[in-house]
């Protein structure tokens, strides 16, 4: 049990999916019992247990001597569902398939710590129900075990889909849906309200969600604190071009522990969202605002007063950012670990040199097109910031090898390094290379190879 429950999320779990025209299991005990009649569509196929005895009347029953030859069998249940654990989706279900003992180990709820369905034309909405009700049997409407739910690049998730999780997972800590654009507020707002362990949410892509909220029954039963009862911690709301200041006041007053937040390409995101945000969720770790053009040197200043919590920071392509935004973060974020500001053209070396000051534990910087970047800034990186391991200078007009030199020369750790499209000489990558052993160096020198 301690190996399953160290399964990591890349690992993807059973879900029983086949396209529509395999052909189902039958014989004179049992057949399939969930099927479909579109063309081409995919669905959650459950089938009923194999004899335990194959009574073809062509088939010979293997020896008694055969029979003992076959070692797996002897392995115990632990050990089988151990072995399980590791075979991905199709595989799994063969041996579903293979004898009445099989049949009951691959559906054992060990194994279903995760569902995970990929692929535009999988009917998810059927088999999340088909699924979620085979594993109902021992526990009748609820999935005690499932744990993640990733449906990602589903397109032909609906709320239906996400109403089924709701009501059969109450367990659930990890939903991602990922690029589903049919799914709307109600459907999430019930989610988040039947399944108060989730923790992290991905509803990234998905156009018509603004924003993440109780639904009415829910707050009606709770305090007046009720806000404080959704437990989100990590929330990615990339591309949710909806969003806005005021959905991001109501996803802060009730996700007060939110700890990652992903706003990436949210456009209507202003200095103002930032302020609500900043009232509430004292916690934040790390947080992208790229894209969000609206946001400004103000929102830097609101950003600032998550001080030494705040580890990760993307504000790229945010115009309107100076070195007087990059300067509230310099100041008061000390802890800061991680900075995107690429695309920002209005930081010059001053902000940098604030920067490298103050936040002396930073691993990783880009500044790429940032024009008014040039050796003197990259000089005060190098002095300061010894633990920088990726640097991305790409664009950067105003950079020579002079200014890779020092890096190189101070910088020991450093891994990666893209210099593309600037002026740098060959003799400055070598120098690099020399001194930064494992570092990879992104270029666009053809001499340099």
């Amino acid at each position: 049990d301690s190996d399953l429950s160290m399964r990591t999320l890349s690992t993807p779990s059973p879900a029983l999916i086949f396209p529509q025209n395999s052909h189902s299991f039958q014989n004179g005990r049992g057949s399939s019992t969930s099927s479909s009649s579109v063309t081409g569509e995919t669905v959650a196929m459950v089938h009923s247990p194999p004899p335990t005895r194959l009574t073809h009347p062509l088939i010979r029953l293997a020896s008694k001597q055969q029979r003992e030859q076959a070692h797996v069998d002897r392995l115990p249940d632990h050990a089988m569902i151990h072995v399980f654990s590791f075979l991905p989706t199709n595989q799994l279900c063969r041996c579903a398939r293979v004898c009445r003992r099989w049949y009951n180990l691959a559906w054992d709820p060990r194994l279903w710590r995760t569902i995970r369905l990929t692929g535009e034309t999988i009917n998810v909405d059927r088999a999340l129900k088909v699924l979620t009700r085979r594993l109902c049997q021992d526990t009748p409407n609820v999935c005690l075990m499932l744990e993640t739910v990733v449906v990602s690049g589903c397109r032909r998730l609906t709320d239906r889909g996400l109403y089924t999780i709701a009501q059969c997972c109450p367990e659930l800590r990890r939903l991602e849906v990922s690029g589903c654009y049919n799914i709307s507020n109600e459907a999430v707002f019930d989610v988040v309200s039947l399944c108060p362990n989730l923790e992290h949410l991905d509803v990234s892509g998905c156009s018509k969600v603004t924003c993440i909220s109780l639904t009415r029954e829910a707050s009606i039963k709770l305090s007046p604190l009720h806000g404080k009862q959704i437990s989100i911690r990590y929330l990615d709301m990339t591309d949710c071009f909806v969003l806005e200041d005021e959905g991001l006041h109501t996803i802060a007053a009730h996700c007060t522990q939110l700890t990652h937040l992903y706003l990436r390409r949210c456009v209507r995101i202003t200095d103002e969202g930032l302020r609500y945000l900043m009232i509430y969720c004292t916690s934040i770790k790390e947080l992208s605002v790229s894209d969000c053009r609206f946001v400004s040197d103000f929102g830097m200043r609101e950003i600032a007063k998550l001080e030494s919590r705040l580890r990760y920071l993307s504000i790229a392509h945010c115009g309107r950012i100076t070195d007087v935004g990059i300067r509230y973060i310099a100041k008061y974020c000390s802890k800061l670990r991680y900075l995107n500001a690429r695309g920002c053209e209005g930081i010059t070396d001053h902000g940098v040199e604030y920067l490298a000051k103050n936040c002396t534990k930073l691993k990783s910087l880009d500044i790429g097109k940032c024009p008014l970047v040039s050796d003197t800034g990259l000089e005060f990186l190098a002095l300061n910031c010894f633990n920088l391991k990726r640097l991305s200078l790409k664009s950067c007009e105003s950079i020579t090898g002079q200014g890779l030199q020092i890096v190189a020369a101070n910088c020991f750790d450093l891994q990666m390094l893209n210099v593309q499209d600037c002026e740098v000489s060959v003799d400055a990558l070598r120098f690099v290379k020399r001194h930064c052993k494992r570092c990879i160096i992104e270029h666009t020198n053809p001499a340099f190879f």
